[in-house]
């Protein structure tokens, strides 16, 4: 039997695979894909760098200061495990830029053609790139938050007050602040996927975290405090913190908020992939 009688399906011949006919990629080859994208562009490297310098040398800079400044009146209030976490405040920006590049840049430059064209089922693109991203966040911000929380503690020394990492919530602070970053980063890369926009989705991300709360704030008392426990920024101030204010969210229920909003966000951008052209 000749080889071209093969190709064209003759008797005894092996069938071809619906994968290599559709040329289509599976979920691990998505995988695949988008960690090949992730890791070989320059906005990587550079915003994880940036979340990783924030995160480390601010929280040694606060901590270095407060104990050289250190003063009796300084133990009023004074939550030591929250100083050294404090860069995590500057790198949630990085991190939520990243998130918006993840989806965004494909936009940009027009290859999200061509990732439509080779995975038709556009949600599945955004499962991959919400794993792959969010896996690499999540690893880089526990190491950030538990690099600033061990360098900050020994900056803290006598007679400055310091914790350890079996003190009560400080566990709890140190590894909720890097899922916090994850989660906050998930939430940027679903903005994306809505604006399709860099940015507008770094507007908008922005916008969210520094822009409303000052909103809030200018509402009268008895409905900002309310409805300022629901905002993003305030469940971080939460979740980093040993003692959350009274009428903020417990860290874990914060947590779990945060987390929805991350969801809905990535639901809504898997809908409008499928609904408006690439």
């Amino acid at each position: 039997m000749s080889e071209v009688e093969v190709r064209a399906g003759a008797p005894g011949a092996a069938p071809p695979r619906p994968a290599s006919l559709s040329g289509h990629y599976a979920m691990r080859g998505l995988v695949a894909s988008e960690w090949t994208k992730l890791r070989t562009v320059r906005s990587t490297m550079w915003t994880l760098a940036i979340t990783i310098v924030l995160g480390i040398g601010l929280g040694a800079l606060a901590t270095a200061e407060t104990r050289a400044h250190w003063t009796a009146s300084n133990q009023v209030g004074f939550d030591a495990t929250r100083t050294s976490l404090i860069g995590v405040f500057f790198g949630q920006f990085s991190i939520g830029i990243l998130g918006v590049l993840v989806m965004s840049a494909e936009y940009g430059t027009g290859t999200i053609r061509a990732t439509f064209a080779a995975a038709p089922r556009r949600p599945r693109v955004l499962v991959a790139k919400a794993a792959v991203f969010g896996a690499v966040a999540l690893a880089v911000s526990e190491v950030v938050a538990f690099v600033a929380y061990f360098l900050g503690q020994s900056l803290l020394s006598a007679p400055a007050i310091h914790t350890t990492i079996g003190s009560p919530g400080a566990l709890r602070a140190v590894a909720g602040s890097g899922l916090y970053l994850c989660a906050l980063g998930l939430f940027a890369l679903g903005l994306a996927a809505i604006i399709r926009h860099t940015a507008g989705a770094i507007s908008a991300f922005i916008g969210i975290l520094l822009v409303l709360p000052i909103i809030v704030s200018a509402l009268p008392s008895s409905i900002g405090i309310d409805i300022e426990r629901f905002l993003p920024a305030h469940i971080g101030q939460s979740m980093l913190s040993l003692h959350p204010g009274i009428r903020s969210f417990a860290p874990w229920p914060g947590f779990l908020l945060l987390c929805g909003y991350a969801l809905a966000a990535l639901v809504a951008g898997a809908v409008l992939l499928v609904r408006r052209d690439a």
